[in-house]
């Protein structure tokens, strides 16, 4: 009897243990990579470690962060991720959708919190939205795509044709682009797609849309994204109304966005993280999304409207969270 009490204790121990190992460690080691540098994914990035350092961790004593970005090269983001696992990183926090994919096609068994993930499902990181059935969670930044498209007749009523620019290698691009299309057909709008393969190309993709359209839109692609300064040239030349899905890109010259705060969605995967710090599963956690609107924004620029020539009512500008007027920032 004494011998399988001792058992009982050495098997509690040994399992109490493997719970809080990651707690334990001093400090901890978190593996940081993102697909490319883009505002959107820094924000995240950024988001995510000042909820960390909210909830006490301070870099260098509690927390060592390795940050990783593979340019926009899925060969990378695997070595990254084979990186990580060798190391053996105590988190790995996998920022953007090809990110996410190589970090699980390399590591089953290191936590894998991934943030701005379109679709994990579609992407084939998770079973389903409540539960991945693996050592993946975090946060999706699915964005109100539908929403997105209708600002286009609200800046022009009289617009018909409207262009995109998307990787089509990207699956959470390609899931944005379907919820488009769908929108622009119950909108009477012509969607034209230009699908592109790396960055280099955006410039002549936006280029082909000239005179073509009166309005391009732009999702959370990754590649068209960390080119979005050639789609902002050509549209502003042009006189093309620039709607895109990421708000912190339209202080660059875009003319509107109503979409997620990247910080905030940066700073609720902190908050995962610190659960599974904690000892949670994360299979355990559901993947999550922004739904509340009071945590979306409208953002406009009126100084980009005032260079492609449109006059935007006071119906938006009073619903508008920030308005960017003579190079400044207005709002929240």
């Amino acid at each position: 009897m004494k011998n399988l009490s001792i058992l009982l204790l050495v098997v509690i121990l040994m399992v109490a243990g493997t719970v809080f190992s990651i707690a334990a460690a001093k400090p901890l080691v978190i593996g940081i990579t993102q697909i490319v540098e883009h505002p959107a994914l820094d924000a995240a990035r950024d988001g995510f470690i000042a909820a960390l350092e909210e909830a006490g961790f301070k870099e260098g004593e509690d927390v060592v962060y390795d940050l990783q970005n593979a340019q926009g090269d899925f060969t990378n983001a695997i070595s990254i991720a084979q990186k990580f696992k060798d190391d053996k990183v105590d988190l790995i926090i996998a920022i953007a959708t090809p990110t996410a994919q190589a970090a699980l096609q390399v590591n089953k068994e290191i936590p894998i919190i991934i943030n701005a993930v379109t679709d994990p499902v579609a992407a084939n990181l998770a079973k389903s939205w409540e539960s991945s059935g693996n050592n993946l969670t975090g946060m999706s930044d699915a964005a109100p795509n539908k929403q997105q498209v209708e600002l286009i007749p609200r800046f022009l009523p009289e617009a018909k044709n409207v262009g995109t620019i998307y990787n089509a290698g990207e699956a959470n691009s390609v899931v944005q682009i379907e919820v488009a299309k769908e929108t622009c057909k119950e909108l009477g709008l012509n969607l034209i797609e230009v699908t592109v393969s790396n960055s280099s190309e955006v410039l002549m993709a936006a280029q082909s849309l000239a005179g073509r359209v009166e309005a391009i839109y732009i999702v959370t692609d990754n590649t068209v994204v960390s080119a979005l300064e050639s789609v902002i040239n050509v549209c502003n030349r042009q006189k093309i109304a620039l709607i895109v899905a990421d708000p912190s890109t339209v202080d660059k010259g875009a003319l509107a966005s109503y979409g997620i705060d990247y910080f905030s969605l940066g700073k609720k995967s902190g908050e995962i993280a610190i659960k599974i710090i904690n000892g949670a599963k994360p299979s355990d956690i559901p993947i999550q999304t922004i739904t509340d609107p009071n945590e979306l924004q409208l953002v406009v620029n009126l100084d980009t409207a005032k260079t492609i020539g449109i006059s935007v009512s006071e119906e938006i500008i009073k619903a508008a969270d920030k308005i960017i007027k003579d190079g400044k920032v207005q709002g929240d």
